[in-house]
């Protein structure tokens, strides 16, 4: 196992810290505690896989049912993105808000695919855009822009979950995914090492691929190896 001085010159004092609180300054178990966060974040990735690519495909294919139109992601940058409803004054302020973040993310990616020397396509854009962007399908506004389509990818929806509940899920969802990418910790809760936020985004997971479709979590049995990697990590 790399030394401890070794560790923290890698990875700084200021970030190993809480891990090195947490294990009551054994630095032993400080560097396998660091290793075992990064393990569960591991055997997250194919999860949130799966939920990313399902959640895109099938909102594409209802919104090109919706427009009648293959190239929505494209033309409706002049469209639903850029209604004038998503312009609007604050009360508190008075500061003139625009919302046009879907179609910046749009035209972010076609400047992308276009540095990249690419053809700008309709289903290369939607290979591109973020996460984030699709969760924003089920926000208040757009949602009611969108005449409440993007709810119909969900089949298997509980009585009382609605739009509300499903971007709660997705939200939090986001939120885990980004610490992840970011590499940061999902093993605390507070500065104890308590995996419980962290399985409730497993569990948000499962709610929507379930509500999407329940074959998708019998997919997952194989893959998902989420509680055994948190079962071991509390053991360190």
């Amino acid at each position: 196992m790399m030394n401890f001085v070794e560790f923290t010159s890698f990875y700084s004092i200021i970030r190993v810290n809480r891990y090195y609180l947490a294990m009551n300054k054994g630095k032993k178990r400080t560097i396998r505690l660091y290793k075992a966060n990064l393990q569960v974040a591991q055997a997250f990735h194919p999860l949130l896989g799966i939920v990313e690519v399902v959640l895109r495909n099938r909102l594409n294919e209802v919104l090109i049912a919706y427009f009648r139109d293959n190239k929505w992601i494209i033309t409706e940058k002049t469209g639903f993105m850029s209604d004038p409803s998503l312009t609007y004054y604050e009360k508190w302020s008075g500061k003139r808000i625009i919302n046009d973040f879907l179609k910046k993310e749009v035209m972010k990616v076609e400047g992308n695919i276009g540095k990249a020397q690419k053809t700008i396509t309709s289903h290369a854009i939607i290979a591109e855009l973020t996460f984030g962007f699709w969760t924003k399908l089920f926000e208040t506004h757009h949602y009611k822009l969108l005449k409440g389509q993007p709810i119909k990818i969900f089949t298997n929806l509980s009585k009382g979950i609605g739009r509300k509940e499903v971007s709660e899920e997705l939200e939090k969802i986001r939120r885990f995914r980004n610490r992840i990418n970011h590499n940061e910790p999902i093993c605390f809760v507070g500065n104890r090492v308590d995996f419980t936020e962290t399985m409730e985004v497993y569990h948000s997971i499962m709610n929507i691929l379930n509500w999407i479709d329940p074959e998708l979590v019998k997919f997952t049995f194989e893959i998902d190896k989420v509680k055994e990697t948190i079962h071991r990590a509390t053991k360190i």
